[in-house]
């Protein structure tokens, strides 16, 4: 069996780790199995760039950050765009797939690289995905690996933020990933104390931000600490459509509203805010214990789907055990944090602010 894979969009702890499971049960159980590794993501599948990989090159992977094969962004919007020769992307991975005598591809990334999976897919090539992403975005899965040390990464941050915080009496609001969906935030800012939570999913309201970064002041708390997602909202903002909101923010100079909510916070109380902006500290370094375990798991089971032969899927893990759905199923889905989801209720139930004007006081 010849087997391609790829690693496509934003690298995250995990890769190499995967890769690494997929590999070691493809040369134990699939007879005859040759991998080829494509390079920087789609483009090497566009471009018919790849390296012929052996057994040795998987060695000493697991607790390797990054990706091996390199990785990039070909968005999906491009994929079937014709160029002056009327050949879109599309068709040249059809082309390079077919010359090459693939029998599988084996694609790892979030949700871009699972749209054009499906599209792979549904075009009659073998596939199968796996979900990586810090965001824990994938539709159909209870987790994607990279998320838990991301995770990890974001929480020591605002750990760290609590000391600095309370010996200058300030509010100190920490800036996790997040553009779309706040579950990295909201696990980050419950792990690492955080006192409000700012996500995409639950537009906030200034006034009530500020009403209750008084309260804890005159209650005698020395300090605040406010997580707030790269794609958190205001009410304002989240009534408006995608293309007028990205231009109210260009005029104003910035992509998030973390500098301007900080600035608001600091006129309006007379604290002193600061703003910490994590940033790719939390796609680098190392997957941590709990990813590497989920990375073998999910990088052997895709092994032995290619073993039977079952493709057009990507691996996901559903109530504790490993399991997949098809690529048809779950393409062009996001799975978002529900404003009644149970850890949006526990973090409430303990006093934690999503910046909601009248925020439910119960579970």
């Amino acid at each position: 069996m010849k087997i391609g894979m790829l690693t496509s969009g934003g690298d995250c702890p995990g890769l190499n780790a995967v890769m690494r499971a997929f590999a070691k049960y493809a040369y134990s159980h699939i007879e005859d199995v040759k991998i080829i590794g494509f390079l920087n993501g789609y483009t090497g599948l566009i471009e018919g760039d790849f390296e012929t990989l052996a057994e040795k090159d998987f060695e000493d992977l697991l607790l390797a950050g990054g990706t091996m094969l390199g990785s990039k962004r070909q968005p999906f919007k491009q994929m079937t765009v014709t160029d002056e020769n009327n050949r879109s992307k599309l068709d040249k991975m059809k082309e390079n797939y077919n010359r090459l005598g693939l029998d599988c591809l084996v694609t790892l990334g979030g949700a871009g690289t699972h749209k054009t999976a499906a599209l792979l897919a549904a075009e009659g090539c073998n596939v199968i995905g796996l979900p990586k992403t810090i965001d824990n975005d994938i539709w159909g899965t209870d987790v994607t690996f990279g998320f838990n040390s991301a995770m990890e990464i974001a929480t020591e941050c605002i750990d760290r933020m609590h000391s600095t915080a309370a010996s200058h009496g300030r509010t100190m609001l920490v800036e996790v990933m997040g553009n779309k969906v706040g579950w990295l935030t909201l696990y980050a800012g419950l792990a690492g104390g955080a006192n409000i939570i700012l996500i995409p999913e639950i537009p906030y309201d200034e006034d009530a931000v500020v009403a209750v970064l008084e309260k804890r002041r005159k209650a005698g708390a020395r300090y605040s600490i406010v997580a707030v997602a790269e794609g958190a909202l205001s009410k304002e903002e989240a009534s408006l459509k995608k293309k007028d909101r990205l231009t109210l923010r260009a005029a104003r100079g910035e992509t998030t509203v973390t500098q301007r909510l900080a600035r608001n916070i600091e006129a309006r109380t007379g604290v002193e805010t600061r703003t910490q902006v994590i940033g790719y500290l939390q796609r680098g370094g190392s997957p941590n214990p709990y990813d590497r375990a989920l990375c073998t798991l999910m990088g052997s089971y895709a092994g032995e789907l290619a073993e039977k032969k079952k493709f057009g899927v990507t691996v996901a893990v559903s109530g504790g055990k490993v399991t997949y759905n098809s690529l048809a199923d779950i393409a062009g889905k996001t799975k978002s944090v529900p404003p009644s989801h149970q850890m949006v209720r526990a973090a409430k139930a303990i006093g934690v602010s999503f910046g909601e004007a009248d925020p439910p006081r119960s579970l």
